[in-house]
């Protein structure tokens, strides 16, 4: 019986495992810190093994200098008639600190009971590598793939992707596609695939306030003078009431809500919540009143302090009234919410409640809306026909509660559909020591993207 070009393909992963293994831990060993200027040259020399490597195994490749860290693009030939899909990852990680909380090196790579502990395993280097070997896999054996694949890989999607979101705006010709392939998201959980359909939005800020004009001794001054510690404290836990309802003015007027089918689908999942705080050794859970904790976490809107000071953090008693306090603290924000509306709104909030003695610097950081795409879309319905045949279970439909703030910008600049792949974990430690990626994974993940070109090649084409 002749074999398809997927089987062929997959039969070409399997034999070559152990050396796309190597290729992943390659990969790893580079410390490519976007966020620390001492790993400049570390930053280049991922972006120049990705351009080697997508040139070696046959794609047009091309390094782009942005004025931040280099794009590596390459490219499959156009396919008459077939859609084109552009895949976006990211070879920067997180900074590894604390070390001393690694079990092994963060750029030794090192398995350990079947996972690959090393930093950027699953965030993203692995879960975008899959992608480059199921294309590889393809060349080899079909010497073509049935549709165009574009690859854009940034260096800076650790950082806030600002050139990405430039080169984007100048380039949508060079990019046009039919949809858009991002794997940086995570199963629902282990043996059970999912595809992300939805994102929380989020509006990042900080917040300073001023009292005096230097640090006081809270017996002299304290009752007479407002203490901006205490004024902070007020203001934080204002925000929110004792429902989970955020307080903002007109927060929740542009928020769409979950339907019916979204909630049904949810109480569905195998989500066990006495596992849930076990896990994070907590004995309650909290948030929005009337909703359930998938909801609160996926489809609902939060308010987080990120983090606060201010006053002596030293050891010991100190009797001070600070002179200055500050906190940072974010919204996740859902679908049909505006994160420079809430900001307009947030500060007149804020500055009708300061105190007498007072003054008020909110600094406003990053902002992305909250996006999702339809459960019926003819490339999502094709992905999870390719997810079942790489992992051997029909993936579930399910949003997630963090932000890619680039994914909105996909699809409003591309006019694309984006596809949310997540062949991760959620105990996968990405951001935190001893980061992993399961090697069952990195190959199931291959084995789906191989099925990916095929699919998805059967969808009429929209451009």
């Amino acid at each position: 019986m002749t074999s398809s070009p997927v089987d062929k393909a997959l039969a070409f992963a399997e034999q070559h495992r152990e050396q796309f293994e190597a290729d992943l831990v390659e990969l790893l060993r580079i410390p490519s810190i976007s966020a620390d200027s001492k790993f400049q040259a570390e930053i280049r020399r991922a972006a120049d093994w990705l351009l080697g490597h997508l040139g070696e195994i046959g794609l047009q490749a091309e390094l782009i200098e942005t004025a931040g860290h280099p794009i590596v693009y390459a490219e499959s030939p156009a396919v008459e008639g077939a859609p084109v899909v552009l895949v976006y990852g990211h070879y920067d990680v997180q900074p590894p600190d604390p070390l001393d909380l690694w079990i092994s090196p963060p750029f030794e790579p090192t398995v350990r009971d079947g996972n690959l502990y090393a930093r950027g395993a699953t965030d993203d280097k692995g879960q975008m590598l899959t992608h480059v070997k199921s294309v590889q896999s393809w060349l080899e054996t079909e010497g073509q793939l049935p549709l165009q694949v574009k690859f854009l890989i940034e260096g800076e999607e650790e950082v806030g992707s600002e050139h990405l979101e430039v080169f984007l705006k100048e380039n949508t010709e060079k990019l046009a596609c039919d949809c858009v392939v991002v794997s940086d998201t995570s199963q629902f959980a282990r043996g059970v695939p999912a595809i992300t359909y939805g994102l929380r939005g989020i509006a990042y800020y900080e917040l300073r306030l001023t009292g005096p004009n230097r640090d006081l001794h809270s017996g002299v001054f304290g009752g007479a003078v407002t203490n901006p510690a205490n004024a902070l404290s007020k203001i934080l836990a204002a925000l929110v009431d004792d429902d989970g309802r955020i307080q903002v003015p007109g927060f929740y007027e542009d928020v769409i809500p979950l339907t019916e089918e979204e909630r049904a689908e949810f109480r569905s999942l195998p989500f066990d919540e006495a596992a849930f705080m076990k896990d994070l050794d907590v004995d309650g859970l909290t948030g929005e009143k009337g909703f359930s904790t998938l909801e609160r976490r996926w489809g609902r809107p939060a308010m987080d302090v990120n983090g606060i000071w201010g006053g002596y953090q030293g050891e010991g008693e100190k009797t001070v009234l600070p002179g200055k306090a500050a906190a940072k603290f974010s919204f996740r924000l859902v679908p049909g919410q505006d994160p420079k509306k809430i900001t307009a709104s947030l500060r007149a909030m804020l500055q009708q409640r300061l105190p007498p003695g007072i003054k008020m610097e909110l600094i406003e950081s990053h902002g992305a809306p909250g996006i999702v795409f339809p459960f019926d879309g003819e490339y999502l319905q094709a992905a999870a026909d390719a997810v079942e045949q790489g992992f051997g279970r029909r993936p579930v439909f399910i949003r997630e509660g963090g932000s890619i703030p680039i994914v909105s910008t996909f699809a409003e600049q591309l006019k694309a559909e984006v596809l949310l792949l997540g062949w991760g974990q959620n105990d996968d430690n990405l951001h935190s020591p001893n980061e992993k990626f399961s090697l069952a994974d990195f190959h199931h993940g291959i084995a789906a993207s191989a099925a990916l070109w095929a699919h998805l090649a059967t969808v009429s084409q929209t451009k």
